[in-house]
């Protein structure tokens, strides 16, 4: 009996398990969006030994593009997005349950966003950042075609 509880107490404990991040293997490739002059690409890496590692770049009109990695890990939490914005310290969003093609990560104490969400779109790509700015409800959203 001893042994049956101490195997429950670590399968419980055990992070998700490096095949779990498969589940997200739909967003990897390089996707972008073209919308008023503004252009952002997204290319995200296919799942490797548990973790999934992108960066978006942003490219305007008469200013050097930006750049913001990020990641998708298997951590004690469970599938974890990670954003790295430059000049600040990364920030970890926890995947909640949801519905196949879908990806909700959340962080309810983060100032904005409290999420971070892909969903597939038929053959697209779409994200969306949403929570609260001074208790009003925001968001942004992107519609990204496959580049390869």
């Amino acid at each position: 009996m001893r042994i049956v509880l101490a195997c429950l107490a670590l399968a419980i404990a055990a992070p998700a398990s490096a095949a779990d991040i498969g589940q997200l293997s739909w967003i990897a490739g390089t996707w972008r969006e073209t919308k008023g002059g503004v252009s952002t690409t997204e290319a995200w890496a296919k799942p490797a030994q548990g973790i999934m590692t992108g960066v978006t770049t942003t490219e305007r009109p008469g200013k050097p593009a930006s750049r913001e990695p990020m990641r998708i890990s298997t951590e004690r939490a469970g599938l974890t997005f990670t954003a790295m914005p430059p000049g600040q310290p990364p920030t970890p969003f926890v995947l909640i349950p949801g519905k196949a093609g879908e990806a909700i990560f959340e962080d309810k104490a983060h100032d904005f966003p409290q999420r971070v969400i892909y969903r597939r779109c038929g053959a697209d790509l779409c994200a969306r950042i949403e929570g609260t700015i001074g208790g009003k409800p925001e968001s942004q959203d992107w519609r990204y075609t496959r580049v390869k």
